[in-house]
């Protein structure tokens, strides 16, 4: 290390970067992290965090509005003060913010504030100074994608349109909503917004929710549409016209106006601080081999830069490997085995192979639904909307791939992670017990249906 002042330097502060630096300091290497803006990225300042608080508060603008049904009377008028909504969701973020900085200092991560430029793979410039690490871990992250579609830069420009960061800081909640892209994103503003009272239409190129095994993507698509959410797959996008999309669908051209547009088109890596390095891009992102080492070594890239997974669990985690690689470990992450979690009305969350993919890579599977329908917690609760579809190999049993649909799906999938991590069958997870009334329930039951012997439904004839 000799020549070096730090073992270790770390562009960006994201969930990727600000774990990665914890761990490397936990594990006593000397640890430099660089970040231009606020700690925590996207995720905690712009993306999962704020969303999820706002949803929150829509959640229960909606359960008042539906107290009825439980035995409840509101009198008097009931309406979302959404001013109060982004106070709250500021004060969240906040306190997250502060937490990120208490454990970076805590863990003894030296802090460095300021835009940073790697000049070579030792060397990184920050407001006219230079830091010298053995080696460099990359975390930039990635910003909204503006693809060339004419009119879309002048209605950013004027704030007819937003991406997901300018939609949290909207002045009010629109009353027509357009959202231009039905992935993730756009699909839970969408949701977001619906449940707050507003008009939304999505207008997605291919199939809102694309990447969604088949049966469950069906399923929400036909729920948020129930919900008064308007969808136009195969959208094929024309211009933009101020607050106006103008769409071909189905060979004929169609107007949408609304408020305010959402425009959702994906996101792409941050490249311009380490341009200088000439790293082997693929896809538009930094090429990492299974360690997450780039094609230079000693330096790694990390979370949304390398395009693997864009989740910050996954950021995460490459950060935890990427430090162990860095002081000689042996390390890498099964992307099959990484969950991915959507936050709409109900939550959808899902881990492993669809039944599609599946079969694709030459399993024989044998596949296991069941409705929530058919749960007594979630009826108590008044959410039996949703399923469960467990895919395994036919001939061990396997478990391929667990996708929920439910009220907590997103903490429902973690049983699924560790069926898949400890490559549990579905016979193991018929056999475990689970306790009653729970929501996890109904993992069991898809379990016994893929067995063919499930309890609580009927069998088709």
């Amino acid at each position: 290390m000799a020549g070096y002042k730090y073992k270790i330097a770390i562009l960006g502060g994201g969930p990727g970067g600000y774990v990665a630096a914890i761990r490397a300091a936990q594990l006593g290497a000397n640890t430099v992290l660089i970040e231009a803006g606020e700690l925590g990225g996207v995720c905690l300042n712009q993306g999962c965090i704020p969303t999820k608080t706002l949803l929150k508060s829509a959640r229960i603008y909606h359960d008042i509005l539906n107290s009825e049904a439980f035995g409840v009377r509101v009198e008097g008028r009931v309406s979302p003060d959404w001013a109060a909504m982004q106070q709250r969701k500021d004060g969240v973020v906040s306190q997250l913010n502060s937490g990120v900085q208490g454990l970076l200092k805590q863990n003894g991560v030296e802090v460095v504030r300021g835009w940073g430029e790697v000049l070579d793979p030792h060397t990184i410039q920050v407001s006219g100074e230079k830091i010298s690490a053995e080696h460099l871990i990359i975390a930039t992250g990635s910003s909204p994608a503006v693809l060339p579609i004419p009119g879309l830069q002048e209605a950013l420009h004027s704030g007819n349109a937003v991406t997901s960061t300018g939609a949290l800081k909207l002045k009010e909640i629109p009353a027509r909503l357009i959202v231009v892209g039905g992935g993730v994103v756009g699909m839970e503003f969408a949701a977001l917004f619906n449940a707050l009272g507003s008009q939304v239409t999505v207008l997605e190129k291919f199939t809102v929710l694309g990447s969604l095994d088949a049966d469950l993507q069906r399923y929400m698509q036909r729920l948020l549409q129930k919900k008064g959410v308007e969808i136009y797959n195969g959208a094929d996008i024309q211009r933009f016209e101020g607050s106006q999309v103008v769409a071909e669908i189905k060979g004929e051209s169609r107007v949408f106006s609304g408020d305010v547009v959402l425009v959702s088109l994906g996101r792409r890596p941050n490249l311009n601080a380490v341009s200088k390095l000439g790293l082997e891009l693929e896809r538009g992102a930094i090429r990492t081999n299974e360690r997450l080492e780039t094609s230079i070594p000693g330096v790694y890239a990390i979370g949304d830069v390398n395009g693997k997974q864009m989740l910050a669990h996954a950021a995460s985690a490459e950060g935890l490997v990427a430090v162990e690689n860095i002081l000689g470990g042996s390390a890498a992450i099964d992307y099959d085995k990484v969950p991915a979690c959507i936050y709409t009305f109900p939550e959808v969350a899902m881990v492993g192979l669809t039944e599609q993919e599946a079969l694709r890579r030459g399993h024989e599977v044998v596949v296991g639904t069941f409705p929530l329908a058919a749960n007594g917690k979630a009826l108590a609760e008044g959410e039996a909307e949703g399923l469960i579809k467990i895919v395994a190999d036919q001939k061990y049993g396997e478990v391929l791939g667990v996708h929920i649909v439910a009220a907590h799906a997103t903490d429902l999938i973690s049983e699924a992670v560790l069926a898949l991590e400890l490559e549990a069958t579905v016979h193991e997870l018929a056999k475990a017990i689970h306790p009653h009334p729970t929501f996890s329930e109904a993992v069991m039951e898809a379990a016994h249906a893929a067995l063919g012997q499930a309890i609580h439904v009927f069998k088709k004839k």
